[in-house]
């Protein structure tokens, strides 16, 4: 009977490895994208920058959520439903920014880099007991944080910022998504090859 649970509880843990290494790696192609269309295509375009940074932290809210309800429900996950409802505001307040100045929506940028960075740090933390591999999401949930930081002092200089300065933002986080997915797909090679 305890082999039985036992195998039951391996069974869940690895469903839910599978599914943070598809999940990593989909917010990596994600970020990679919306890059590549920050620097391509939103210089010609005010409202297509103006969507991609609506779309940035939209994205973040359902990416945490369906990766929530993953992993075991939101009850289980708080940090990351804390983070969903960051995201979400975010959105709301980067709508606003928008009709006002860049300055206020790198403001908004840097007051949700620092929060979620700090809610991703929680989440990887939380998660490495289980699943190990986690020190990329440690690494980048500080470094936004520090990201978030530096947004808010350049949104109250005098210059004027655009979509570029959050797309480094971003680049950087497709990184570490990768190196998270990679590194879940390297230990759990090595855990197969020893079995």
């Amino acid at each position: 009977m305890k082999a039985m649970a036992h195998h039951q509880l391996d069974l869940v843990r690895d469903g839910r490895e599978q599914w943070l290494k598809q999940y990593y790696f989909l917010r990596a192609a994600f970020s990679v994208a919306w890059v590549v269309a920050a620097f391509a295509v939103a210089p010609s375009s005010a409202a297509i920058a103006g969507g991609l940074l609506v779309l940035y932290p939209a994205w973040d809210a359902a990416a945490n959520f369906v990766d929530a309800l993953r992993s075991g429900g939101l009850t289980q996950n708080r940090t990351q439903a804390l983070n969903v409802v960051v995201s979400l505001a975010t959105t709301v307040a980067v709508i606003v920014a928008l009709q006002t100045s860049m300055n206020r929506v790198l403001g908004v940028f840097g007051a949700w880099a620092i929060l979620s960075g700090l809610l991703q740090l929680g989440t990887a933390i939380r998660r490495w007991k289980s699943f190990g591999a986690q020190w990329a999401m440690v690494l980048s949930g500080g470094q936004s944080a520090l990201a978030g930081g530096f947004f808010i002092f350049q949104a109250t200089t005098p210059m004027s910022p655009s979509i570029a300065n959050v797309a480094g933002y971003a680049a950087v986080g497709a990184i570490y998504f990768l190196v998270s997915a990679v590194s879940l797909a390297v230990s759990d090679w090595r855990r197969r090859a020893v079995t």
